[in-house]
């Protein structure tokens, strides 16, 4: 029997104990359930289970205990009734798309998204007849403009990869639904520690937990939560049908994250503003983006919508490329890697990576410039970060 699920617990109390259930040997950590299939005690038990009329797991590619904890916790934590999860982030958003959409169905997403996800709209969606116009994040009449009649679904990321832009998402949920649509958030760079997109009107919340939720770079994995038979009954469908499923083992590193969750995303928060701080001050340094800062456009929109600014920074260098590849080679504590959310600091240089697919022009309307650097600030001591960057900025 699961412990009590309550929603007047704390946040913190949520990490930790929603979605625990003890089995006969009461344990007190959360079992890994590594099994393929499992058994039942009839043919008649068996047909019930596949008719969907008696509860009881069949195969671990739809119905697996430990994976299903980690959506319940999940779930508990951003505030909704489901969460369905996924082999990964990427995967995540193809079976809200797949879930969502068909043939001759319209999207709008920001342009400000993760390159990847500009390809999956664009390239492989456009291949099957859905279209996709991108607008710049905080444009809001731009937004208005591009509903069409079969407009479906809106996508957005808040804050945005990497230049950290902040959407008022109740302004897009409100827009969605004035025209029948839905509103997408992808809370990766937040987590529910620090936003709570269902709050603002949001209809679906995408996570990769391979990010903050994991924390420490070990697996991949993702999310899609909400609420009504559009999770239950729609992408659950999907992941039954198409079987992009997350691993057992995967469900119970991720589980461990998010006890911590909350904790770590305060010392995330804490480093990467000290940090901005830090570069807003460095020669050389053009403009640093992080929503913290009292020069960021969206910097009082981020107070009210989040609970912290998160640990994600870019800035740009007034050199360009060779300044920015200068400085990347020059560190000796940060990790040079494109994944971001880790205990480790990372710094990557988007342009070439995240979203060097991309074409030139795409990345210009992006503000994706050559100079830019993208910071995911650890939990190291911000003093070794400052050395580390200051002998490249140097």
């Amino acid at each position: 029997m699961a412990e009590k699920d309550d929603q007047e617990w704390g946040f913190a109390t949520r990490a930790v104990r929603a979605g625990r259930r003890p089995t006969a040997e009461d344990e007190h950590s959360e079992p890994i359930f590594a099994t393929s299939s499992f058994t039942c005690e009839s043919a008649a038990e068996a047909a019930a289970r596949f008719a969907g009329t008696s509860p009881g797991n069949l195969y671990s590619r739809f119905t697996n205990p430990t994976v299903r904890a980690f959506e319940e916790r999940l779930a508990a934590l951003e505030g909704c009734e489901h969460c369905v999860a996924f082999a990964s982030g990427m995967s995540a958003i193809l079976a809200t798309c797949l879930a969502t959409l068909k043939t001759g169905d319209h999207v709008i997403a920001s342009r400000g998204i993760f390159g990847t996800t500009v390809l999956l709209f664009q390239n492989i969606f456009g291949r099957f007849g859905v279209d996709t116009t991108f607008v710049p994040l905080t444009d809001y009449a731009a937004w208005e403009r591009a509903f069409r009649p079969n407009t479906k679904l809106l996508f957005i990321e808040t804050p945005s990869n990497p230049l950290t832009e902040v959407a008022d998402i109740r302004r897009l949920a409100d827009l969605a639904h004035a025209h029948k649509a839905l509103l997408a958030v992808d809370n990766c760079f937040c987590t529910p520690a620090l936003q709570l997109p269902f709050r603002f009107g949001a209809d679906l919340v995408i996570h990769s937990a391979t990010k903050y939720i994991d924390g420490q770079g070990r697996c991949v994995g993702g999310a899609v939560l909400g609420n009504g038979e559009l999770i239950s009954k729609d992408v659950y469908g999907v992941l039954r049908t198409a079987g992009p499923t997350m691993s057992p083992f995967n469900a119970w590193v991720f589980l461990k994250g998010l006890e911590t969750l909350a904790l770590r995303m305060k010392a995330h928060s804490s480093n990467a503003l000290d940090l901005a701080r830090w570069l807003e001050r460095q020669r050389g340094v053009r403009k640093v983006h992080h929503p913290g800062l009292a020069s960021h456009p969206q910097h009082e929109l981020a107070r009210r919508q989040q609970a912290d600014f998160g640990g994600i920074l870019a800035f740009e260098l007034e050199r360009g490329k060779d300044a920015a590849w200068r400085l990347i080679d020059a560190t000796q504590i940060i990790s040079i890697t494109a994944n971001l959310g880790d205990a480790k600091t990372t710094i990557t240089h988007p342009a070439t990576t995240t979203h060097g697919r991309l074409t030139p022009e795409q990345r210009r309307e992006s503000g994706i410039t050559d100079g830019l650097v993208r910071l995911s600030v650890g939990l190291e001591d911000v003093t070794d970060l400052k050395a580390d960057l200051a002998r490249g900025l140097a």
